[in-house]
């Protein structure tokens, strides 16, 4: 049952709580000990935090998972995991998480906390909101970054906060529109809320999160007080990587053939973990060797 409770957990999806240290690498304070452990352990707290949410998820999803092709096979759907043995991990997981973010201080607690009981009225209702159930996913992002600036007392500009909320936006409004396309006449089985969605509405909502999105990136590259911050002008040369990383998601959207979500196929393809790494190389040279 164990590789069944890990999957449940869902911990290729913790990628996505890199979010926590964002501000500890665009601060140029990664490397310092006391600093970049903090961060470390605030990124903990959150995979954590994630999990036991994606526990809850599945157990008060059980039904609707049942119905879809994919998530079908997830170990609460298929039985794998009874519920009650899913909730009772989930449980001891916010417990634990809980008490570490107490010990990262009271900013940090207070954001964790924000995003747990964000994420659990989201599976409890607010999923089935129409549009505002992107935002949340969006804003759960932004929390992520302000753990991790609290955590390790750091300040998370402005600019960071903005890129973050835009992209988070793109990414779930294409996963959305990935979903409607597939479910077909399913799509009120699988999820309610993608009834109240429109094809056209929905694909031209992540066109203009994504334009917004590299806008932002592009300014903050050019700003006076980052090139002053930084040292250098070189930051605005690392734009075609997320410019391209923004065209490839669109692609996993809109794909052919393609059952899984792309916010799962974005993970496993490596065209798009070679862009993300060749951007996190040329991030790490220009903040850090430059």
């Amino acid at each position: 049952m164990l590789p069944g409770i890990l999957r449940t957990l869902r911990p290729h999806q913790w990628v996505k709580n890199v979010f926590v240290v964002a501000p500890l690498v665009f601060s140029r304070h990664l490397g310092e000990p006391a600093v970049t452990l903090r961060a470390a352990a605030a990124m903990l707290v959150f995979c954590l935090l994630s999990g036991s949410v994606y526990a809850i998820n599945d157990v008060l999803d059980v039904e609707k998972d049942r119905a879809h092709p994919t998530k079908s096979r997830r170990p609460v759907a298929s039985g794998k995991v009874p519920p009650r043995v899913a909730s009772a991990v989930a449980v001891g997981l916010i417990a634990v998480s809980i008490g570490g973010a107490a010990v990262l201080g009271v900013g940090f607690s207070i954001v964790a906390s924000a995003y747990l009981l964000l994420n659990l009225a989201y599976s409890g209702y607010l999923k089935e909101v129409v549009f505002l159930d992107v935002l949340i996913i969006a804003a759960g992002f932004v929390l992520r970054v302000l753990g991790g600036s609290l955590a390790a007392d750091i300040h998370a500009s402005t600019w960071l906060l903005a890129c973050t909320f835009l992209l988070a936006l793109f990414l779930a409004l294409g996963k959305r529109a990935h979903e409607l396309r597939t479910a077909g006449e399913k799509a009120g089985e699988r999820r309610p809320v993608l009834l109240r969605y429109r094809p056209g509405a929905i694909r031209g909502a992540m066109a203009a999160t994504g334009v917004a999105a590299l806008g932002a990136y592009v300014a903050y590259t050019l700003a006076p007080h980052t090139r002053e911050f930084f040292g250098t002008w070189m930051l605005a040369l690392t734009t075609p990587f997320p410019a391209f990383g923004l065209a490839r998601f669109w692609w996993l959207v809109g794909r052919p053939n393609g059952d899984d979500s792309p916010t799962d196929a974005m993970l496993r393809d490596p065209v798009f973990l070679a862009n993300g790494l060749a951007y996190a190389a040329a991030i790490l040279a220009i903040l850090y060797l430059a």
